[in-house]
């Protein structure tokens, strides 16, 4: 096995979990800042490989390195015992203690860090994660959303070098997800700890994720950049009806007459809902497959706002009847999921100019 690279701002995994109707092999260098969501589904090993970088299960051929920290390196026999890794770890249960009140489940966290070492001070997760108001609870006076707030409020008091989520949003219903969400983007946005995300849902993934990591039945099948890797047609991420592109763009106008805001992409405008983005401020937006239709020439007498010139660079068969068209704008990744029949009529080849009509557009941050 070769040397890890030794990048400071990284981090670095290789090892192998051998249950024998079960292989996890892994070899990956990953952005040592940012949210780097690990995909798949059930069994693929996405949580070994939290339970592996924490130290909670072992490997064998075993190299870990965090932003230069060396974890555990079985060819020189090191091995960093859990409770010294510095890491924060949420599960998606929060297992916070019944009998200490939010207060004390927030300094039980800190214990684990001499003061001269903490970076995350109390007064700032417990601001970050908006949870004064809760210090004097006992948890089971907490909702779902607020108990994970907690779990993460401790996670963060530890001061990490990493912090490892384990789907902390499984356990919550669609509105306590949705009220968590933008604490977890808080912590993307303001904090310079790296976070190692584990979820199955394409929707969380979009939202938070910089760094997306692909994994199949114990086997990497991608590693890169989420917008890019969530429009490649090989992958299974870009297909079926959850399937969409994620793009990047800055906001120019808004109309408060229509309740709409212009924003700009390497591919055109686009009007999006009112946003309260200010000028000049970038905003995360998704478009799915299913919401893109394609014409020849541009449709002017039509609802639809948002048609974006663009190039067909590719199309896969996507299901019954189903075509998934890869497009370019001017250099970004676009999806249209097309019936096979429209496929054919139109005569669609790679290389036709094509304009895309954008049904709907969500504003993810």
């Amino acid at each position: 096995m070769s040397e890890l690279p030794h990048a400071p701002n990284q981090i670095c995994a290789r090892f192998n979990v051998d249950y024998g109707a079960f292989d996890l092999d892994i070899d990956l260098a990953l952005p040592g800042r940012g949210v780097t969501a690990l995909f798949g589904p059930s069994g693929s090993g996405k949580t070994t490989f939290l339970r592996v970088m924490a130290g909670l299960e072992r490997a064998s051929h075993v190299r870990l390195r965090v932003n230069g920290d060396i974890w555990q390196d079985d060819a020189s026999g090191l091995f960093v015992p859990t409770w010294q890794r510095s890491l924060g770890y949420v599960f998606q249960e929060a297992s916070l203690f019944a009998h200490l009140d939010v207060r004390r489940n927030l300094e039980y966290g800190m214990r684990r860090i001499a003061a001269a070492q903490r970076q995350v001070s109390l007064d700032h997760a417990i601001a970050l994660l908006d949870i004064g108001h809760l210090l004097p609870r006992k948890p089971d006076k907490l909702s779902g959303g607020e108990r994970q707030r907690v779990a993460i409020a401790r996670a963060l008091a530890t001061s990490p070098r990493v912090l490892l989520m384990d789907e902390p949003l499984a356990a919550l219903d669609a509105r306590r997800k949705e009220e968590i969400m933008p604490y977890l983007e808080r912590l993307h946005d303001q904090l310079e700890i790296p976070v190692l995300y584990v979820s199955h849902s394409v929707e969380e993934v979009a939202r938070l994720a910089d760094h997306l990591v692909l994994l199949e039945a114990g086997r990497v099948t991608a590693s890169g950049a989420t917008a890019e890797l969530m429009t490649r047609l090989d992958l299974d991420v870009a297909h079926g009806t959850n399937a969409g592109a994620l793009i990047t763009a800055t906001v120019i106008e808004h109309d408060p007459a229509f309740h709409l805001t212009s924003a700009e992409f390497p591919g055109g405008r686009l009007l999006l809902p009112q946003h309260r983005a200010a000028i000049g401020q970038q905003v995360r937006i998704r478009i799915q497959a299913r919401d893109v239709s394609l014409s020849r020439t541009p449709q002017r007498d039509t609802s639809i706002l948002n048609i974006v010139e663009t190039t067909v660079t590719e199309f896969v068969d996507d299901g019954a009847g189903q075509v998934m068209v890869g497009l370019d704008a001017n250099g970004t990744r676009l999806l249209a999921r097309i019936t096979r029949k429209s496929c054919a009529t139109m005569n669609l080849a790679p290389g036709n100019r094509v304009y895309a009509h954008i049904k709907g557009i969500a504003i993810l941050k």
